[in-house]
């Protein structure tokens, strides 16, 4: 009986368990599709929902599920005739970062302009549809977006967060000179300050409560509001009683919502990005009565990544600076406990498909000789030097190595 190809994947059984497992491989591309094998997967907000819950609002895990939405990679096969999503010709071997909305084209809201809205929308990462943190993936080939050379796979990873931020900023109509107070250091409260810099706006004021994240807001140019004083007071005492243009929540829509709204000026705008562990959200309606606010809230994100793409090629944006912390995907239980419970100084966490776990190095040596071993030397201190490579590789080295003869 033929063996049946597998693959590693992190899969989600239920709250705080997450297994990376051995799973069949996701086989060839279909029609319009492409197989995506992924070198590098980031850690969202949403994803920490779905690990601590097993829900994500009222979308709730009934089955295991491969998690994540966050991704980067290198195209494996494409079908025939495929298009990428600038319209062209998608080919296997192209360096790619895939958008993991998936919209259906042709209903009301797409036909409108609004594929985030779209009525048959399906996400990667939620079920039914698996997600990237695993080697292999098979995505619609017009969700994915090839990147250019000086674009790493980690600023790849990171132009979903960004395409986030282009959108909240595009929704808050922050134009030069408006003054902006955003809720949350988090990766993507960092994308929406330097999305927002660059439409002009400013003062730009950034409340988190963990140092490390203020540090880093700062040194991205935003004036630090320590949140675990008052932030709502120190951003009216810099303001003269008069608070911002725009508040811009980017944190988890819970008492931050409230504190955003006392932020903002009479008439302003008020821009809900985050999402609530409960699915709830509380304001006092007399304070956007009377101040006669206009609320928004975000929903992913539409058409920004050849906006993102341009963005960081041009280095206008710094994406890098957002990582702290990287894990191999054998260890990516480990790596959502670090972001959960916010040790470490930890920001932004990316997940290394091609990295070898210490775990799976100890596996990979007792499979093998000593004689295939040494012959793999080359491989090992690749590896001790940090140049990772996937077990197969390794094992190809070794199989494809003869024994020396007399």
């Amino acid at each position: 009986m033929a063996s049946v190809k597998t693959m590693l994947a992190a899969r989600l059984h239920g709250p705080r368990d997450l297994r990376v497992e051995k799973i069949p491989y996701p086989g060839e591309p279909g029609p319009g599709e492409a197989l995506v094998r992924v070198t590098e997967a980031g850690v969202c907000g949403s994803d920490l929902h779905g690990f601590l819950h097993g829900r994500i609002g009222d979308t709730v895990l009934a089955q295991a599920q491969i998690i994540g939405h966050e991704f980067a990679g290198v195209i494996a096969a494409a079908a025939s005739g495929a298009l990428d999503g600038q319209f062209k010709t998608l080919k296997a071997g192209a360096r790619v970062a895939v958008d993991p909305a998936q919209s259906c084209g042709h209903c009301e809201m797409c036909e409108r302009g609004a594929p985030n809205l779209c009525l048959n929308l399906r996400f990667c990462g939620l079920p039914p549809v698996p997600g990237c943190m695993a080697q292999y993936v098979r995505v619609p080939a017009h969700t994915c977006f090839p990147v250019p050379g000086n674009i790493s796979d980690t600023t790849a990873v990171l132009l979903e967060p960004l395409g986030i931020a282009l959108h909240t900023t595009d929704l808050s109509r922050v134009r030069v000179g408006s003054s902006v107070a955003v809720i949350g250091a988090g990766p993507v409260g960092l994308c929406i300050l330097q999305t927002v810099k660059l439409a002009g706006g400013g003062p730009i004021f950034v409340s988190e409560k963990l140092p490390w994240r203020l540090a880093l807001a700062k040194k991205l140019g935003a004036i630090p509001i320590d949140a675990r004083k008052d932030p709502v007071g120190a951003v009216l005492k810099v303001t003269g009683g008069r608070g911002v243009d725009v508040a811009i929540e980017a944190a988890w829509a819970d008492e931050t919502v409230q504190q955003a709204a006392e932020m903002v000026r009479f008439g302003g705008t008020l821009v809900v990005v985050g999402i609530s562990n409960h699915d709830r959200l509380t304001i006092k309606h007399s304070t956007v009565r009377r101040k006669g606010l206009t609320v928004l809230f975000v929903r992913r994100m539409k058409n920004t990544y050849p906006r993102a793409i341009a963005l960081a090629q041009a280095r206008a944006v710094d994406l890098e600076c957002l990582v702290s912390h990287r894990f191999p995907l054998a260890r990516a239980a480990k790596a959502f406990v670090l972001n959960t419970e916010y040790k470490d100084k930890v920001n932004k966490v990316v997940l290394e498909m091609g990295r070898i776990s210490r775990e799976e190095y100890a596996e990979w040596q007792v499979e093998h000789s000593p004689q295939a071993i040494a012959r793999s030397q080359e491989a090992l201190a690749e590896y001790r030097r940090g140049h990772y490579r996937t077990i197969e590789q390794l094992k190809q080295e070794s199989e494809s190595a003869k024994e020396p003869t007399d």
